[in-house]
């Protein structure tokens, strides 16, 4: 019975492997080929389109850089810097900062960095602050503000220059300007050297000596060996100074000063010649001792 039933187990239906023989399906086959033709000819055109735009590229920056070779010594020559101005100086010649900036012959104003001629312009001990500009077609314009002398600082047997920020403008020697205060006992190694604790002692020093030359005339001297006990003297007298603010202690002497009939600026060293403001609340005169 199974044996029957086996035999008799029809084949499943399906489409017979020749039934889209004829032009049915060689009309099929035709658009299959005409797509993938459409697809091959589309990728060669977008390859080409591609390669097309690179060359160009390539092309135009050919022309550039070969276009900027030929026309750099023509742009040289248009630019070049026949000038170069300095404005604002006083203390120091111009050519002398025209020197420090070290332009070569022919430079053109285009090759020129304007914070790095600034930076070597600056670095001249006279010159506090400086401005560059470059003004077509061939002029470098170059405008300084110097520092100002300030006082005359002693060491040793030398004399020195320097403006009120405590930066040294000149080394003098012997020579001297009895114009400008006097300003002792700072540290040569550390003046030499821009220590910034010189530097702050000579600045309390100048404001001291301008603190008490608003009120006596005469070249004033401070001997600031020791910043919190400043010692100014001017014709003869001598005004010590201790920790508290110099301020305060000047004015506290500018009240008692119509009092003090003692007081005697003569020069020679005779009568009341040291005031002491040290002690708080207190002005002592004395004798120098």
């Amino acid at each position: 019975m199974r044996s029957f039933l086996k035999s008799k187990r029809t084949r499943p239906v399906g489409p017979r492997k020749n039934q889209w023989r004829g032009p049915r399906a060689e009309r099929t086959m035709n658009q299959h080929a005409e797509s993938r033709r459409a697809k091959t000819v589309a990728r060669w055109i977008h390859l080409l389109w591609w390669g097309g735009l690179m060359a160009g590229a390539v092309l135009v920056g050919w022309v550039i850089a070969m276009g900027v070779k030929y026309s750099e010594p023509a742009l040289t020559r248009l630019l070049e810097i026949k000038t170069v101005t300095v404005e604002g100086v006083r203390h120091i010649k111009g050519q002398e900062l025209i020197e420090l900036v070290g332009l070569k012959p022919g430079t053109p104003l285009h090759h020129i960095v304007t914070d790095a001629i600034k930076e070597q312009v600056e670095s001249h001990p006279w010159v506090k602050e400086a401005v560059v500009i470059r003004v077509p077609l061939h002029e470098l314009r170059i405008s300084v503000i110097e520092r100002k002398p300030a006082a005359i600082i002693r060491t040793g047997s030398e004399n020195f220059l320097s403006d009120e920020g405590g930066y040294l403008l000149a080394r003098l020697g012997q020579a001297d300007d009895d114009t400008l205060p006097m300003v002792t006992g700072v540290d040569p190694k550390g003046l030499l050297q821009g220590d910034g604790g010189v530097r702050q002692a000579i600045i309390a020093g100048i404001e001291l000596a301008k603190l008490v030359g608003d009120t006596y005339e005469g070249r004033m001297q401070v001997n600031a060996a020791n910043p919190s006990n400043l010692v100014a003297s001017v014709r003869g007298v001598q005004f010590q100074f201790g920790e508290e603010a110099v301020g305060d202690q000047w004015e506290r002497f500018q009240r008692v000063k119509p009092t003090l009939k003692t007081l005697n600026f003569d020069g020679r060293g005779r009568g009341a010649n040291v005031v002491d403001l040290r002690y708080e609340n207190r002005v002592i005169v004395r004798e120098r001792g």
